[in-house]
């Protein structure tokens, strides 16, 4: 079945941002997001889940283990689990990305300090 932002799962995160559900399940989860201008992620880290962020539209800025990497259209970087990282979106205009997780990353997100 074709899926897209329009048919998928939606949800509301942080402040103001959105999440659709383009394909869940326990092997494989992929989210479309999309952050507002000056709106950023909590820092955390998965005890199991591996993921894949990869920038559709604007300019996203990651924190990996203390180090700020600026990610533009169609670049994207890969965190391994148990790795702390907090996705930012510094600029002013919306950042859409997609955070591809295997397996889920639902329910195996911890705070990081």
């Amino acid at each position: 079945m074709k899926i897209s932002k329009h048919s998928a799962e939606h949800y509301v995160w942080g402040d103001r941002c959105d999440g659709w559900q383009l394909v869940k399940n326990q092997d494989l989860s992929i989210i479309h997001e999309r952050m507002p201008a000056n709106t950023s992620e909590v820092r955390h880290y998965h005890q199991y889940a591996r993921q894949f962020f990869f920038v559709l539209s604007g300019v996203a800025t990651i924190e990996i283990e203390g180090k700020e990497m600026v990610l533009n259209p169609h670049e994207g970087v890969e965190v391994p689990p148990l790795v702390p990282h907090q996705m930012f979106n510094k600029s002013n205009h919306d950042v859409e990305f997609l955070v591809i997780s295997q397996p889920t990353s639902k329910g195996d997100r911890v705070l990081a300090d």
